[in-house]
């Protein structure tokens, strides 16, 4: 399969995870919303990666590869780096927490975020979707 398809498969399992956010929205599980914004961020941005001819790394944040690899984008593309590449790494480091919350403290991850929260994170990664899905079908 070729390397530009395998990226479009990416977006689409990406955009499938982000329809999952939002139903979870709709159930007010604040936290696996964030959970699963940051998964479709990732399989998202790894798709772009992908789609640019940059071996995918094994990381959870993909935002320093991008701008690592910033020449091998769409100028158009290059211009929202920094913000993919911000996004990438906040929704990175509520990754844990929002699945197993702060297990030191034994705060439960449902009590850690809001409705607030959520919907933040839904609108991250509705943007990074975006951005991705315009990028791989080259619109």
């Amino acid at each position: 399969m070729v390397t530009r398809e395998i990226a479009a498969q990416d977006v689409q399992r990406a955009d499938v995870i982000l329809q999952e956010a939002r139903s979870l929205l709709d159930r007010g599980a604040w936290n696996l919303v964030v959970r699963r914004c940051q998964e479709a961020v990732e399989m998202a941005l790894k798709g772009a990666l992908r789609y640019a001819g940059v071996e995918v790394p094994k990381v959870h944040d993909v935002g320093p590869h991008l701008l690592r690899h910033a020449d091998r984008f769409p100028v158009w593309f290059t211009d929202d780096l920094p913000r993919l590449s911000e996004i990438s790494g906040r929704l990175r480091r509520e990754r844990e927490a929002s699945f197993y919350g702060d297990e030191a403290s034994g705060v439960a991850p449902e009590a850690m975020y809001d409705e607030a929260d959520a919907k933040e994170a839904l609108a991250e990664a509705t943007f990074v979707l975006d951005r991705c899905r315009h990028l791989v079908k080259g619109d």
